[in-house]
């Protein structure tokens, strides 16, 4: 699924402040490798069913199996591996015997103690994928982890490390034993354990997002071949909410527009968003926030919330507004199915001009019927003119207000929202009352 940077940020996926994005929330991957994998799967949304099912079913298979995941893996172990290869030391005899090891052991003290250690931490790792291919390289295994472990067991598959394979810890070994394990791994390894290394970071991101889904108690979507785009979802929420209050939403061939009104606060954005990060994460082979979801396989994610203006070019916000609606009319033109998450058309111009913009929007987008979109604005009066259109439809946030106090159910009604409470809130929040005492 084609996203670009502009929308990453919008939704939050991927931000400059990392710690708010969607990637830091769900990042429970226990290697920085992993995390690296993982943010680089982000980068680069699966394309076809048949991967995303295939990435859907590891992460099912690894949660089914935790108990076997290997625990002595960790990322304290891959940066001394990695140390190990980097750092220079006096050559491992390759002909040990007893005396040869005592040897070294006595004359190289600091470097034997550094080579006993990496050694620990080399076998805990390639026990760890030992145990790995062991539990979940099997007949039944997904595609992608099939393929992955076969790939490990061809590396790993070596005579070598048939000590490692008979022993339950390092410690077991005998001092030769342990400096020629390392003369093999620091000599004639080193290619082999880089793409070791690097077939597991994948294996630790697939765990990472495994530990997502059930930490958040994420559902796995259904995705269904279909000509046109659709999105049907059951009780769906903003994954980043502590207690979020959950949508139903659907948007297919018959109605492929939802035209989103409602009060400041009242859920307008969190919706737009909620719905982006839900289909983003669908083509991850994720589980999303909602009860039960189903949807088409998109070719493009595009969203315009939250444009900015440009000093040094002398661009004004609604000049780049206007660009960015032209940017994404060129792109959805191309007859694939693309979902387009628009908050707030036209912010940057008055409000009788953003109208008349914002109309001739709309009705031009109507013609794309091979898209979904999601818009939302304040200006309501514009939806009477759209009524004309049997492929909108009208959505709102209701607000209600009790002797000046505003409330919100957040919950998502059919029709069009007139409501007005600027004021209030300006009022509610003592500016009103500030100013009168300038």
């Amino acid at each position: 699924m084609e996203i670009d940077k502009t929308t990453l940020t919008d939704l939050a996926i991927l931000t400059n402040e990392g710690e708010f994005s969607l990637f830091h929330h769900i990042n429970l991957c226990r290697t920085v490798g992993g995390r690296d994998r993982l943010y680089d799967n982000f980068k680069h949304s699966l394309k076809s069913i048949e991967e995303i099912e295939g990435v859907q079913q590891t992460l099912q298979l690894i949660l089914n199996k935790m108990e076997y995941w290997p625990s002595q893996i960790s990322n304290g172990s891959i940066m001394m591996i990695e140390k190990f290869y980097q750092t220079s030391i006096e050559t491992i005899p390759s002909n040990l015997s007893s005396f040869t090891a005592y040897s070294y052991k006595v004359f190289n003290r600091a470097d034997f103690s550094f080579v006993e250690f990496s050694v620990g931490h080399c076998f805990d790792f390639i026990k760890g994928m030992q145990q790995l291919i062991n539990f979940f390289l099997t007949k039944e295994a997904p595609v992608p982890l099939q393929k992955l472990l076969q790939d490990a067991n061809q590396i790993i598959r070596k005579k070598q490390f048939d000590i490692i394979e008979n022993n339950h810890q390092a410690s077991n070994l005998t001092t030769a034993q342990q400096l020629q394990l390392g003369h093999f791994l620091k000599y004639e390894f080193k290619r082999d354990m880089q793409e070791l290394l690097s077939l597991y970071a994948q294996l630790d991101a697939w765990y990472g997002m495994a530990m997502a889904v059930k930490e958040f108690g994420l559902h796995f979507p259904k995705l269904v071949e279909s000509e046109r785009p659709f999105l049907m979802a059951k009780g769906l929420y903003h994954l980043q909410l502590q207690h979020p209050i959950g949508y139903d939403v659907t948007l297919d061939e018959q109605s492929n527009f939802l035209f989103l009104t409602g009060a400041n606060m009242a859920g307008k954005s969190t919706l737009i968003k909620a719905v982006g990060t839900a289909v983003f994460l669908a083509h991850l082979g994720m589980g999303v926030p909602a009860n039960s979801m189903q949807l088409s396989l998109f070719d493009g994610l595009l969203s315009n919330i939250n444009v900015m203006d440009n000093l040094l070019k002398g661009e004004s916000y609604f000049y780049n507004e206007v660009l960015r609606i032209k940017s994404t009319v060129l792109k959805i033109s191309d007859g694939r199915k693309w979902l387009i998450l628009i908050d707030e058309l036209f912010k940057g111009t008055n409000v009788e001009d953003a109208m008349k913009c914002s109309t001739t929007v709309i009705k031009g987008l109507l013609k794309i019927n091979n898209s979904l979109f999601i818009l939302s604005t304040h200006l309501y009066e514009i939806g009477d003119e759209l009524k004309q259109y049997p492929t909108i439809r009208f959505n709102y946030f209701e607000t209600i207000v009790k002797e000046d106090q505003l409330f919100f159910n957040y919950q998502l009604k059919e029709g069009i929202s007139s409501d007005r409470l600027g004021y209030l809130i300006l009022k509610n929040e003592g500016v009103v009352d500030l100013l009168e005492k300038l």
